[in-house]
């Protein structure tokens, strides 16, 4: 019986014709053979797999034949050609720097480069893994590089260029390789199973190349495996189970019922992927994968980028016209969310889960209500507590509170002076609708969404009334009477009327004022009441744009006591001997 001989060293390229994927390399390769333009050292880097030792012996075998054909081929029939093909060859050594990768090697292969080649023009030396040597050898073999004797020539191949040393890069004429491309290793599958009477179906030979990921002999050895589990007939359906890939149907699956909204559906099939032993994270970069492959279909210019068999493709043509560009936008952006926050993730499932719900609302968020499914999860409503949904006729009135940031650019103030004169700014034409001022939400407002413009709640109120904005011009005395006005009416919180009386507002452009506060207590009581300030300013001013900013003024921060601690110190620093009566009558602060 014969011994058995695996894809990848069988169908291994023996000529430059041969070399898949490579065709502008091979190219310059054969064009320097053909005008006897040699370097006497070459770099080849790249991935693995990809034909750089391969194109290294193919060179070297190229060079030294003595009838080479006429576009720049060995002719395989010479001594020199059949000795290498023979492994009998003393023109051409090979060194694994992996495992030779110390001084000494490197001397024993310099001593070997004084021989000249007992047939041919060259002795070739091909390296490979060179970035292994270490830092000693790397320097040993410098020189011999720089200037080799008229018969040597190197060739070195490394799939990390990055860790080999800038002086050795320096003296060798460098070739990156490419990752093979589907296309490329899906038509060399095919010839190789004509080759070995296998059969086998396109969609089953594009699934093992894009296992390979860009590497030919990786693409071989899957096809090997195959093969074996397979018995000689490749299907897609068996490369799948084999190879523990997820099927497009379930990314078609779950398409489908994110398009239909239908929440129970996407989670019953994430349910199915996870009982059968995928990974969590492999499901969400498929599905986002899934998705921008339906976006590059739904035009022909970006067709060329889609790498898929040609049934499988006509199926992702017919969903991608089902999926408008925005839904495809948005469901990759939470696809690619999900991924990043996979691995942080406590709860794994929740979040596939999470994000599934999300993305079947994308396409029932502009439904009506009749036409949503039963098994759509609607989205939380923005009413607060106690407040009961808005019916479709009733009037809505929204107001925003901002404390550090400008309201938008609106017209300028006619006249600083001006206490009223108010001009009234409807929003909408009816004229018969009662003037209505926006009032402070009673419940659930939050500091942090102050300033923070939300869009759909706008919408919906412009929507369902018609609200009335009052921007009256105001001076800088109009403003402090009423803040006096205020505090003056306070009576429980004596720490907010305090700093209402020491802290005056400064008018400022837009219908904004700023208050200059001098420690961080101060800036806090403002901020946690600025509604209720903002609301009876607004009302008193005649203008629903004013708004506040607080900030604290650095160079007379704790100029002021307001507390009994604060005030023993400011007097201790005034009066030292205030201690010593202190201690001599046992006092204590109240």
């Amino acid at each position: 019986m014969d011994n058995y001989i695996v894809s990848a060293r069988k169908y291994r390229p023996s000529t430059f014709r041969s070399v898949v994927g490579q065709k502008s390399l091979t190219t310059t390769l054969k064009n320097a053979i053909q005008s006897n333009k040699l370097a006497h050292a070459y770099l080849f880097c790249g991935p693995r797999g990809v034909g750089k030792t391969s194109c290294a012996r193919i060179f070297a075998k190229t060079i030294n034949c003595l009838n080479p054909t006429a576009d720049g081929e060995a002719c395989n029939e010479c001594e020199s050609c059949k000795a290498f093909n023979e492994q009998r060859s003393y023109n051409i050594h090979e060194l694994d720097a992996a495992s030779n990768n110390s001084v000494d090697d490197i001397r024993a292969l310099i001593d070997q480069v004084r021989i000249p080649p007992p047939i041919g023009k060259y002795k070739v030396f091909i390296i490979d893994e060179v970035h292994m040597l270490s830092s000693a050898a790397f320097n040993a073999f410098l020189k011999t590089l720089e200037e080799p004797p008229h018969h040597a020539l190197f060739i070195l191949a490394t799939t990390e260029k990055h860790k080999v040393l800038p002086t050795i890069l320096s003296r060798c004429q460098i070739y990156d390789f490419s990752r093979i491309s589907i296309a490329d290793m899906v038509e060399h599958l095919e010839y190789v199973s004509s080759c070995e009477g296998v059969t086998a179906e396109p969609e089953a030979l594009n699934v093992i190349a894009q296992k390979a990921d860009g590497g030919m002999r990786d693409a071989l050895s899957i096809f090997d495996q195959v093969v074996s589990f397979t018995n000689g007939n490749i299907t897609y359906q068996a490369v799948i189970d084999n190879l523990n890939v997820l099927d497009y149907e379930y990314y078609f699956r779950l398409t489908d019922a994110m398009l239909s909204g239908n929440v129970r559906s996407a989670i019953l099939i994430l349910n199915d992927i996870l009982g059968k032993g995928f990974d969590g994270q492999n499901i969400i970069t498929g599905l986002a994968s899934h998705f921008r492959d339906l976006l590059v279909c739904k035009d022909e210019a970006t067709l060329i980028l889609f790498e898929v068999g040609a049934s499988i493709r006509e199926r992702y043509k017919e969903m991608a016209k089902r999926c408008s560009d925005g839904l495809l936008f948005k469901a990759i952006e939470l696809a690619n969310t999900c991924d990043l926050n996979y691995r942080a993730s406590r709860n794994k499932r929740l979040l596939l889960e999470l994000t599934l719900i999300q993305l079947c609302q994308l396409s029932s968020a502009g439904q009506p209500a009749d036409d949503k499914k039963k098994g759509l999860i609607e989205p939380i409503a923005s009413n607060g507590p106690g407040q009961a949904p808005a019916q479709p006729g009733q009037a809505v009135a929204t107001q925003t509170y901002t404390v550090q940031s400008a309201p938008p650019l609106q017209r300028p103030v006619q006249s600083p002076q001006e206490m009223t004169g108010a001009t009234a700014i409807p929003q909408a034409p009816p004229a018969s609708t009662p003037k209505r001022v926006a009032r402070p939400p009673q419940f659930g407002t939050s500091i942090k969404e102050i300033g923070v413009e939300h869009p759909k709640a706008q919408a919906t109120a412009q929507a369902a009334t018609v609200v009335q904005e009052i921007q009256s011009p105001f001076s800088q005395e109009a403003l402090v009477h009423y803040w006096d006005a205020y505090a003056s009416a306070i009576d429980k919180k004596v720490y907010l009327k305090n700093t209402m009386i020491n802290c005056k507002p400064a008018l400022q452009d837009n219908y904004c004022f700023e208050v200059c506060v001098h420690n961080p207590g101060q800036q806090d009581e403002l901020t946690n009441n600025c509604i209720d300030i903002l609301s009876y300013l607004r009302v008193q001013l005649k203008n629903t744009r004013i708004q506040m900013r607080v900030r604290i003024d650095e160079t007379n921060q704790k100029h002021l006591a307001y507390t009994s601690t604060e005030k023993y110190e400011h007097l201790l620093n005034i009066n030292p001997v205030l201690a010593k009566l202190k201690d001599e009558f046992n006092l204590t602060l109240d």
